[in-house]
């Protein structure tokens, strides 16, 4: 109990650096989340109602970097983002920008897997519909996007769940810098091995808040959609 009064103290204190903390969180989760949705959902579309060459191993490239190491993918952005990167010139290292980038790695792939296995299930009847009533290929698209929108927001909602509760790359990219790039998983990681337990655990007790919150405003838009 004390716990968790020390959680929403916190909340209600208007605590300068938690404020800080979330708001940092919030604009990592949304954009990372928003860039990979864009991204991954109309490709993982794209896979699951076409058939081509190469189709095979590009699903197996997908599965394979739906499971990809967070710290591999830190790793990777940045080597290519560091001083003496290809892309060090754009002095992006240790800012919230990179590390979006460095979710939005994590994420795309795990959007793109799940949309082609939706899509691929709906596709075959949906085309086969559409040829029957002329529908354009524009069209059969845009049908098949919104016979999958439920799944698709599942999708989108664990987009964002394995962005806010990401530690490993955007503590290695972001540096957990004060005021600036220091989110809720690398502060309860701080917290701990400081020894301030008590501080962890309410720094976790607000990071559930924050995905019950995004779980119930998914649910009531499933809920109108359906």
């Amino acid at each position: 109990m004390d716990v968790i009064r020390e959680a929403f103290g916190l909340i209600l204190q208007g605590d300068e650096e938690l404020l800080q903390i979330i708001r940092t969180t919030l604009i990592m989760s949304l954009f990372s989340t928003g860039v990979s949705a864009l991204i991954g959902l109309p490709f993982g579309v794209f896979l699951g109602r076409s058939s081509f060459r190469g189709k095979g191993a590009l699903l197996r490239i997908t599965n394979t970097l739906m499971s990809l190491p967070p710290v591999v993918a830190g790793l990777v952005v940045f080597l290519l983002f560091r001083s003496i990167g290809p892309f060090g010139g754009m002095h992006l290292m240790f800012t919230v920008q990179i590390m979006v980038i460095a979710q939005v790695i994590l994420i795309t792939p795990i959007m793109t897997g799940m949309a082609a296995s939706s899509a691929g299930g709906k596709a075959p009847l949906l085309t086969e519909t559409a040829r029957g009533l002329h529908l354009g290929r524009f069209t059969q698209d845009r049908l098949l996007l919104k016979e999958c929108a439920v799944e698709f927001i599942s999708v989108i909602l664990l987009g964002f769940g394995r962005s806010i509760a990401e530690v490993g790359a955007v503590s290695l990219v972001g540096g957990n810098i004060q005021f600036k790039t220091r989110v809720m998983t690398t502060a309860i990681l701080l917290e701990t091995n400081k020894g301030n337990f008590d501080t962890a655990v309410a720094l976790g007790l607000v990071l559930l808040l924050l995905s019950l919150v995004a779980n119930s405003i998914a649910v009531t838009i499933q809920e109108r959609v359906s």
